[in-house]
């Protein structure tokens, strides 16, 4: 199996990948390196497709940790592997394990995935707007912090997402997201005859800034208006298709 991935600058030395929809075994709709179960692919397929990302990271299937995502803004502490049968729900991961892969799903929402190298301590987000809006950003540097991690010395770098100009959510969400951000007007927009837009990368960026993160690298294209290459809950859905999950991983070495 081929397994292709994206890489960040801001991460030299570190086992990490953005990947894509491609290097997989799945096929149709799910074509081809679909890593959800939860989709409506064959779960055989799913978990080779897993193992060949473990693989390509250098590791153990074993050593790969996904958790059930539920758009929250709560962060796990990851200590060690998962039971076959053992499930936990968050949205982001912070380890200081080196044998252990964090795992974070996507298919429109915003992957992060950060390490403090000094201190030896990384951690994986998915934050779509309602993690973002309610402060999973926040939570994560928070765990890295608790564990060791400085602020200052906290890299991170965004995967690839849905972007502003395909990412319409209309004035009701607009006029909810300034009133919990009034700063967040310039990641609002309208384009020419439409209705309100949200660049959701952008509002990302900003919130790790305010915490402080001084390094922030941008990795990939927009997962809508690249189908072929990512998966894209949004283009499917009007598409009127179903779609498999794209993963984002990172390991200490």
């Amino acid at each position: 199996m081929t397994a292709l991935y994206e890489t960040s600058t801001a991460l030299p030395g570190l086992r990490h990948g953005f990947f894509g929809r491609l290097g997989g075994i799945s096929k149709g709709v799910y074509a081809s390196n679909n890593v959800s179960f939860a989709t409506g692919d064959d779960a055989a397929t799913v978990r080779a497709n897993r193992a060949g990302i473990a693989t390509a990271m250098g590791r153990d299937p074993t050593d790969l940790v996904i958790p059930k995502q539920t758009h929250s803004a709560h962060m796990h502490r990851t200590t060690e592997q998962l039971a076959p049968d053992e499930m936990i729900e968050a949205d982001a991961m912070v380890t200081d394990r080196p044998n252990l892969l964090l795992g974070i799903l996507t298919a429109d929402c915003t992957p992060i995935l950060f390490a403090d190298c000094d201190a030896g301590i990384i951690g994986a987000t998915h934050a779509g707007w309602r993690g973002a809006t309610t402060g999973i950003c926040e939570a994560t540097i928070a765990g890295m912090v608790a564990l060791g991690a400085r602020v200052d010395r906290i890299v991170a770098a965004i995967g690839p997402t849905i972007s502003g100009p395909n990412y319409e959510v209309g004035p009701q969400f607009a006029s909810d997201l300034l009133a919990l951000y009034p700063n967040a007007g310039a990641r609002i927009f309208i384009p020419e005859g439409g209705v309100e837009h949200f660049d959701l990368p952008g509002f990302i960026t900003d919130c790790l800034t305010a915490i402080g993160v001084r390094t922030i690298d941008r990795v990939g294209g927009c997962t809508y208006a690249e189908p072929a290459r990512y998966f894209s809950h949004r283009y499917a859905t009007h598409q009127q298709i179903k779609t498999g999950r794209q993963i984002a991983v990172i390991g200490l070495t």
